[in-house]
């Protein structure tokens, strides 16, 4: 079944076969979050984006291979519900940007923009995106055969950037970042998987840049 990236929570998850990477997309409750299980074909490591809830039901995501890496996108707490718990029965290490490091509930290893996390043999760029909260951030998996793969946390979504509680200063931050970071490095196939509902590419959402820094949201 081709790969269309729709879950709901309790639904099965979706499954996306890279030539190097695994991509499982997974919904879990009560707030319709996205849980990201990487994991590298020829190694068999794994690592979580957000372990955001239902501890039990991404561990038997992560089954009997275990986990190297948990990577929490932001300090929401919606975004790291299941992470003690996850940690505590993986031993895997827990990643996190310095900026959000004192929201998680425990002690964590800290990013900053630009560092490398290896999944197995492959990469994945941190990208610092302020805004949504000081220290959120993305990750950017460049397919060597293929196209861009960017995982947004809240920070970009279909339709718009991520919610600055009306705040003009970390909209302004948000929004650049977001511009300069993402659309002006990246080519329109890059496909996003965001951090709630569905995902999209940045040529899809490109032509709305525009709308959405004027509408300052």
């Amino acid at each position: 079944m081709a790969y269309s990236g729709d879950v709901t929570p309790g639904g099965p998850p979706a499954v996306r076969e890279l030539d190097r990477l695994t991509i499982t997309k997974v919904s879990v409750g009560p707030m319709d979050n996205n849980a990201y299980l990487l994991r590298c074909r020829s190694t068999g490591e794994q690592l979580l984006i957000d372990a955001a809830n239902e501890a039990p039901r991404l561990l038997e995501l992560i089954g009997d291979d275990g986990l190297r890496t948990v990577v929490t996108t932001h300090q929401h707490m919606d975004h790291w519900v299941g992470l003690a718990e996850v940690v505590a029965r993986t031993g895997a290490r827990a990643l996190v940007h310095a900026d959000d490091a004192a929201g998680l509930p425990i002690e964590t290893q800290t990013l900053t923009d630009g560092d490398i996390v290896s999944v197995g043999d492959c990469a994945l760029e941190v990208i610092h995106l302020k805004g949504h909260t000081p220290g959120s951030v993305a990750l950017l998996y460049r397919d060597p055969e293929g196209i861009p793969h960017l995982f947004t946390g809240d920070s970009l979504f279909p339709g718009g950037v991520g919610n600055t509680d009306q705040d003009p200063e970390r909209f302004a931050a948000l929004i650049d970042d977001v511009e300069h970071k993402l659309f002006d490095r990246l080519p329109d196939e890059t496909w996003f998987y965001p951090g709630h509902g569905r995902d999209s590419t940045l040529g899809a959402q490109r032509p709305q840049l525009p709308e959405w820094r004027a509408r300052g949201w």
